[in-house]
């Protein structure tokens, strides 16, 4: 009695540290790291980063800023996330190096010389000869001309037959090796000069980020980073004439203070334009005060394109802006009857507290454009470019803080053949400019519709017209109705009151408070007859008080500035500040926008491009070819069989394969 006994052997299971590394080396992990690396470069591409909160706000609205920023969207390279991502590549890939890559190098010098005769004649490519030359001599025919094709041979002698491998573009396998280094590289220079180790501090407490809009001298001093920091990126505007030596690092929705070894002192800022307006190009001269080289001041001109470095920090002209330019103001008053401008001189970046009836106001004027240029389309179908001239932009900010903004042309602008000075409101960065446009009078000053405007809001002015207007109708009527004319009167300084604090919109408001729906119509017709002739009489006065000639009636010029100017006095109430400031004179001040850089990893990153151009080439453009002829004795002569194959580009190899074939037969049948 037999018995068949079967024993069952069970590999050991994997180490969970095997495992680890064969998830973390695993071609699934990489392809979605990348990925994920790749979608996170997209989003940081498109949506520019570390603005300042407020224009995401903007841009996206008060709910969505907040889902963007809990995601980190605003600085993505800085993120947890994605510097998980970094880490987690840098692992993987470097895994795969260390496990793959010295089975490569082995590859490389392994020529397989002990390939079975089954196995070559397996291959796609394989061509087999005998041949009536010895074998000694076969083998040396061989060799000589696989070497004169560009290969490397290698020879043994197993006893019984003798085998030749040749092998060319071995360097291909140093592709794979190359690239993977490439990543780690590259990724390590990122990692060394992004932002996560001052977020890190911040985190930690060792930095505080200022939220305060503060002058760097106010600052306080754990905002300040070392003059030692090995790598940030900063910026800094500095107005033509004045220096700097130290630059601002946006950080969340703050920043923090840099200090710089040397001054940078801009001397002259120089820009120009294309016919549309768009910068052209922009350039600043500057001079860099070095305190460890003291009397050798560096003069150097920066340029789009064009940085300057200095000592490992790289200057980039990367914006501009206005400097602080002068200007001198007219503030004419537009809510009452006093014609007295105020001059009021002042600069860029300025604020001026200001008494109205509104209560106290602070006037901060925020920039001045010497250029603004606006399109035309032409008879010919194509577009001209005009300069409506220089403009400047100013706030006006109530206790509460609350501003409304406004922009205002220096010079009139033509429109519909006619000129006006615009002046636009907004009270959000959002929202579009409204603008208002006051008609520039003969002279092509504000004077004719400011006095218009102040005489409209002279309650003695009106009621004297008014009465004047009721007797002069009563005359010509025949009337004497004493009672009736002082109703009159009240209705027309009424009337008067409401359009000057609300425009016509306060008199259709009244009317509908007051009066019946079916009689509406018929009132407001009557209200606005009154309304006309008292604002009519008054203008003639104006004209007359500039000694303009109305015996034969105003002309048409003159009606249709009187038009022009109750379109404007009836939108005051909605323009909404206490006066208009007119811009008589200014001098341009400009400032240079650089970004500041020093970036000791930038040439790790060099490298690790470097490595990544010669691995990809070495990859794709250099084919792994192998080579490999059994030779021995056969009947009457030598027996030759000759195969090979190759990793990439299977057409060109079959190409040199049938050429080496044919340079074979005929070395063979010579």
């Amino acid at each position: 009695m037999s018995t068949d006994a079967r024993t069952e052997i069970t590999p050991p299971a994997p180490s969970r540290s095997k495992i680890l590394l064969e998830f973390l080396g695993s071609m699934n992990l990489a392809i979605t790291l990348l990925a994920a690396t790749a979608i996170a470069a997209v989003i940081g591409t498109v949506l520019k980063q570390n603005e300042p909160y407020q224009n995401y706000v903007i841009q996206f609205g008060a709910f969505w800023f907040q889902v963007f920023k809990s995601i980190g969207l605003y600085d993505v390279y800085s993120t947890w996330w994605f510097m998980t991502i970094l880490g987690f590549l840098v692992i993987s890939t470097s895994v795969c190096i260390v496990r793959n890559s010295p089975g490569m190098v082995r590859e490389m010098r392994n020529f397989r010389l002990g390939v079975q005769l089954k196995s070559l004649q397996a291959f796609n490519f394989n061509k087999q000869w005998n041949v009536p030359a010895d074998q000694d001599a076969t083998v040396h025919a061989v060799s000589t001309i696989v070497r004169a094709y560009g290969y490397r041979v290698r020879r043994k002698d197993h006893g019984d037959h003798v085998m030749l491998a040749a092998m060319k573009g071995r360097i291909n396998r140093l592709g794979y090796i190359f690239t993977h280094t490439a990543i780690v590289v590259i990724c390590l220079g990122a990692l060394a000069d992004g932002t996560a180790s001052l977020k890190l501090k911040a985190l930690t407490g060792a930095i505080q980020v200022e939220t305060k809009d503060l002058p760097a001298s106010q600052v306080p001093k754990k905002s300040w980073l070392s003059v030692h920091n090995p790598s940030f990126r900063g910026s800094v505007t500095i107005p033509e004439g004045t220096s700097a030596n130290l630059c601002f690092l946006q950080l969340w929705n703050g920043y923090l203070v840099q200090p710089l070894p040397f001054t940078i002192d801009l001397k002259k800022f120089r820009i120009r334009h294309y016919p549309s307006g768009k910068p052209r190009s922009f350039e600043s001269d500057v001079v860099i005060h070095d305190p460890s080289n003291p009397g050798h001041p560096i003069a150097a001109t920066i340029a789009v394109n064009h940085p300057l470095t200095y000592k490992g920090y790289t200057i980039y002209q990367a914006s501009f802006s206005d400097g602080g330019t002068h200007e001198t103001l007219k503030a004419w008053p537009l809510q009452s009857s006093d014609l007295d401008p105020q001059v009021v001189k002042s600069s860029v970046f300025s604020k001026v507290p200001v008494n109205t009836a509104k209560g106290p106001l602070t006037l901060e004027l925020t920039n001045f454009r010497m250029y603004n240029i606006n399109r035309k389309e032409t008879g010919s179908g194509k577009e001209d470019f005009f300069n409506l001239g220089p403009s400047f932009t100013y706030k006006l900010r109530n206790a509460e803080g609350v501003a409304t903004e406004y922009n205002t042309y220096m010079a009139p602008v033509e429109q519909d053949g006619r000129l006006f000075y615009l002046t636009g409101m907004r009270t959000s960065p959002a929202q579009p400019y409204r603008y208002l446009h006051i008609p520039a009078d003969p002279d092509g000053g504000v004077k004719r519709f400011m006095t218009f405007n102040a005489w409209i809001h002279d309650p003695e002015r009106v009621k004297k017209i008014a009465e004047q207007t009721t007797r002069e109708t009563f005359a010509e009527a025949k009337m004497n109705n004493e009672q009736m004319e002082h109703r009159i009167v009240d209705t027309m300084d009424r009337l008067v009151s409401l359009f000057a604090k609300g425009g016509f919109q306060a008199i259709a408001t009244q009317v509908d408070k007051q009066v019946p729906k079916d009689r509406r119509g018929k009132v407001m017709d009557a209200y606005m007859k009154v309304l006309q002739n008292v604002l009519g009489t008054l203008y003639v006065d104006v004209l007359k008080q500039e000694g303009v000639d109305v015996s034969k009636g105003v002309s048409q010029k003159d009606a249709q500035f009187y038009d022009d100017a109750l379109t404007a006095i009836a939108a005051l109430p909605k323009y909404g500040a206490p006066f208009f400031l007119q811009m008589t004179n200014f001098k341009q001040v400009q400032a240079s926008g650089f970004q500041i850089a020093r970036a000791p990893g930038k040439i790790v990153v060099y490298m690790g491009f470097g490595l990544l151009i010669i691995g990809v080439f070495l990859m794709f453009y250099v084919a792994h070819r192998r080579l490999w002829f059994w030779v021995d004795r056969g009947d009457g002569g030598t027996r030759v069989l000759f195969a090979g194959t190759g990793n990439r580009n299977q057409r060109d190899f079959e190409q040199e394969f049938e050429t080496l074939r044919d340079t074979f037969e005929r070395q063979f049948n010579s």
